[in-house]
């Protein structure tokens, strides 16, 4: 396994740190979002990257890549998508089902608490794949809302879904967009913009400051596996317990956990069973 230092020399455009670090500047974010929406945008505004949006405690809360507002007060949620995940208990993949929570979540984030509905500003969840989720070989796959029975016929909601494929092979897209799109999928320079931002990867790895956040979030990340590795452990424990056909033995080898962990937990499920 490589090390951390190699593994952040070795970060590309597709590594979600390195995706916000460049989305992050300005002149970058606006020319993706002008050459990909073929508008004119004069400035946009900032809310943090990696947005943590938790509605309530019982809620599944997400972390944004980038959200920016242009000068128009339209909203943007940029997302790098590198994997076309499936889950592995339904096997359906997540990314139709993970674009409308996303969706939801913004808008809920952006009405303020007793604002009326049609004062929720314009808005695009848009997803950068590097594999064709509907593989059909469009450069970009957008979505809005119509009505079944009149296909002319919009729901005016003013959201939209981008799907892009960087992989893709036909449709109507900017000189721009087509060379990032190389430069996603293989790290070919062959344009302005992609110069620009291979600029700015090469000076990010060059900042300490840069290299330092880094080296912590995969500790953070680091320790949040092994967390969820131990509730893994500590659950299958219980369920070994409760079925009452194993020995402690047992328990131990297949879960790794410790005998005095393992008495513990027998003595807490005994008193949840008892209350």
């Amino acid at each position: 396994m490589q090390n951390l230092a190699t593994k952040f020399e070795n970060l590309t455009i597709q590594s979600d740190f390195i995706f916000k670090k460049v989305m992050s500047r300005k002149r970058i974010c606006i020319h993706l979002l002008e050459e990909l929406l073929q508008i004119k945008i004069a400035d946009i505004s900032y809310f943090e990257a990696e947005k943590s949006l938790e509605p309530d405690y019982a809620s599944r809360g997400i972390r944004l890549d980038i959200i920016v507002a242009d000068d128009k007060n339209t909203h943007y949620n940029l997302e790098m998508q590198v994997n076309n995940i499936k889950n592995p208990d339904t096997k359906n993949y997540v990314l139709p089902k993970r674009t409308r929570y996303y969706q939801a979540l913004m808008d809920i984030d952006l009405l303020q608490k007793g604002q009326e509905y049609d004062l929720l500003p314009p808005s695009f969840v848009i997803f950068i794949c590097v594999f064709d989720f509907f593989a059909k070989g469009n450069y970009v796959y957008t979505f809005k809302k119509r009505c079944l029975e009149d296909l002319e016929l919009e729901l005016p909601d003013e959201a939209t879904t981008m799907i892009l494929n960087t992989k893709g092979s036909h449709g109507n897209i900017s000189k721009d967009i087509k060379s990032f799109y190389d430069y996603v999928n293989n790290h070919i320079i062959n344009s302005d913009f992609t110069k620009q931002i291979d600029d700015e990867i090469s000076y990010l790895k060059l900042d300490t400051k840069v290299r330092r956040e880094f080296m912590l979030l995969e500790a953070r990340l680091l320790d949040e596996r092994r967390e969820g590795r131990a509730d893994e452990k500590v659950s299958i424990a219980k369920l070994m317990l409760a079925k009452g056909c194993y020995s402690l033995q047992e328990i131990i080898e297949l879960t790794g956990l410790s005998i005095d962990d393992i008495e513990k937990l027998k003595n807490d499920m005994h008193v949840e069973k008892q209350a």
